[in-house]
C-alpha cells in the first residue's frame, strides 16, 4: 500500500493534523484541501487512490463534492463527518460514498475501513478527469464537451448519457444502466427514450449523424462510446 496518494477534504485543520501522521505511518503519501473547489481541483489536476471528506465544508456540501467526483473517478471515498442523521448517511452513500464514519473515530477504526473500501472498490471506470475520441473531448471537473476545441452546449441528460458511456469508454452500456443512469434507478422509462436521446446526442457531436463513428449502437444491447484508439473507424447506424 505504500505511497498511495489520499486526499483529506476538512476545513478543520486540528482533523488534518491530527490524522495525517497515522495515515503516512500506514504508507500513504497524504495531501489535503480545505474546500470542495480545492478539491476537485486538486483531483481534476492528480486523481488520488483515496479520499477521506468531510461534508460540512465552507464552499459546498460534501455531497455535491461525491456526486461531482463521481462523474469521472472512482476513488474510495470515506465520509467522515460530525452529522449523525441516518438520511445524511443515506444522501452520501447514494451519492457515491464507500462509507461513512462518524466524528469522534479512532485511527485504527478508519484506516480498517479504508482497507476495506479499497479492497470492495471495483475499479472497471476511467479515473481520467478529461476523455477523449477523436474530436470529441469530454472534461468532467468542468463539465465541458468540446468538438476540436469548440464547446458544444448539451442538455443535462443528453451530458448524463455521453458521461456515462465515457466512463465506460470502448464497452457497451445497456439501455437499463442508460435509464438508471439519466433518468433515475426506478424510472419506468421505454428503451425508446434512450434511442431518442442518443440521437439528439449524435446530431451535436457527430460529423454525420447518420453515420456515427463516437457513439455507436450495440444491437438489441444498448450503445457503446468509441475508445480514443478506435475512434477513426466507421460505425453502425442507429
Amino acid at each position: 500500500m505504500s505511497g498511495l496518494r489520499l486526499l483529506i477534504v476538512d476545513d478543520e485543520p486540528q482533523i488534518v493534523r491530527a490524522l495525517t501522521p497515522a495515515l503516512q505511518a500506514a504508507g500513504y503519501a497524504v495531501e489535503s484541501s480545505a474546500s470542495g473547489a480545492e478539491a476537485l481541483s486538486a483531483l481534476a489536476a492528480d486523481p488520488c487512490e483515496a479520499i477521506i471528506l468531510d461534508l460540512g465544508l465552507p464552499d459546498m456540501d460534501g455531497k455535491e463534492v461525491i456526486g461531482r467526483v463521481r462523474e469521472w473517478s472512482d476513488a474510495p471515498i470515506i465520509v467522515l463527518s460530525a452529522r449523525d442523521l441516518e438520511t445524511e448517511k443515506i444522501a452520501a452513500l447514494d451519492a457515491g460514498a464507500d462509507d461513512y464514519v462518524n466524528k469522534p473515530v479512532g485511527v485504527g477504526e478508519l484506516l480498517a475501513r479504508l482497507r476495506a473500501a479499497q479492497r470492495g472498490r471495483d475499479r472497471r471506470f476511467t479515473s481520467q478527469a478529461r476523455v477523449r475520441a477523436g474530436d470529441l473531448e469530454i472534461d468532467f471537473p468542468l463539465r465541458r464537451v468540446s468538438i476540436q476545441g469548440e464547446e458544444v452546449h448539451l442538455t443535462p441528460r443528453e451530458y448524463d448519457l455521453l458521461r456515462v458511456l465515457a466512463r465506460h469508454a470502448g464497452r457497451v452500456v445497456t439501455h437499463r444502466q442508460l435509464i438508471a443512469a439519466v433518468w433515475g434507478a426506478g424510472a419506468q422509462v421505454d428503451a425508446q427514450f434512450v434511442r431518442v436521446l442518443v440521437g439528439q446526442l449524435r446530431q451535436k457531436v457527430e460529423a454525420e449523424p447518420a453515420s456515427p463513428r463516437l457513439v455507436m449502437t450495440e444491437p438489441g444491447l444498448g450503445y457503446r462510446l468509441v475508445a480514443e484508439n478506435e475512434a477513426e473507424g466507421g460505425g453502425r447506424q442507429l
